[in-house]
């Protein structure tokens, strides 16, 4: 099996590498990832300048773009076959609920999902420093399962494992995207020169009440599994909306 692994922390990250070591038991691993951070690109693509690329060591390379730049650079250029499985992650930082939307790591698994590949997203749901060793053992035992099982085709899985030693993980979950309650705030700041700028802020994320959620499993210590499908259609919009006879008029 050849795996394309990938991430949106940039290819020094730690995750990356303990993601690469948990699935190369399972195939052939070849890295493409970002020469930088990419958190909260979402599934954007770089469009108006060249991508630079840079063969790190044999089966590692970076790109000076976004997570998703990389899986098309990956799937189209490098590889000399259309791999089997794209991975990506160990996200540092929990991506769940209406975050799935901001997020590098879900954005380069949808990717694969988009080219037709079973991919997975995997994050460590915590900000603070913590070590992989233990994500590593679950997620190489979770894409095996996941693999043996199948993932449907257009769809990818994604996976928020709690952090703590491996004995203090509780189980799985397969759980629904929760929804997050924002919060989000925009800070006003002066530069020297006496110009505006602003950061976009806010507290830590809340989420809504709800026991099938991936916050509930993984704030209970259950490693959190959500399939994603990117069927977005509202057909009971469609119906609503044919009801109301939408006309444009006389010309």
């Amino acid at each position: 099996m050849n795996i394309l692994v990938t991430n949106d922390d940039g290819i020094h990250a730690e995750g990356l590498r303990v993601l690469a070591d948990a699935v190369r038991p399972l195939g052939d691993v070849t890295i493409v990832a970002p020469d930088r951070e990419q958190s909260a690109t979402s599934h954007s693509l770089t469009l108006h300048r060249p991508l630079r690329i840079r063969e790190v060591s044999k089966g590692v390379l970076t790109v000076d773009g976004t997570p998703t730049d990389c899986v098309l650079l990956g799937v189209h250029s490098f590889l000399k076959q259309k791999p089997d499985l794209v991975v990506s992650g160990i996200n540092h930082g929990p991506n769940m609920g209406n975050d799935v939307f901001y997020s590098g790591t879900v954005a380069a698994a949808s990717e694969g999902a988009f080219l037709g590949i079973p991919s997975i997203a995997v994050s460590l749901a915590t900000w603070e420093h913590a070590g992989f060793e233990a994500a590593g053992r679950i997620v190489g035992r979770l894409v095996a399962d996941l693999m043996k099982a199948g993932i449907p085709a257009g769809n990818c899985v994604n996976v928020n494992i709690p952090s703590g030693p491996w004995e203090s993980v509780k189980g799985v979950r397969v759980t629904r995207l929760g929804t997050r309650v924002f919060r989000d705030v925009i800070v006003k700041k002066t530069d020297p020169r006496g110009k505006s700028y602003y950061w976009i802020g806010g507290e830590d994320p809340t989420w809504g009440d709800d026991e099938a959620s991936d916050f509930a499993a993984v704030s209970e210590g259950y490693v959190s599994v959500t399939p994603l499908s990117f069927e977005l259609t509202d057909y009971k919009g469609i119906v609503e909306l044919e009801a109301l006879g939408l006309h444009l008029g006389e010309p």
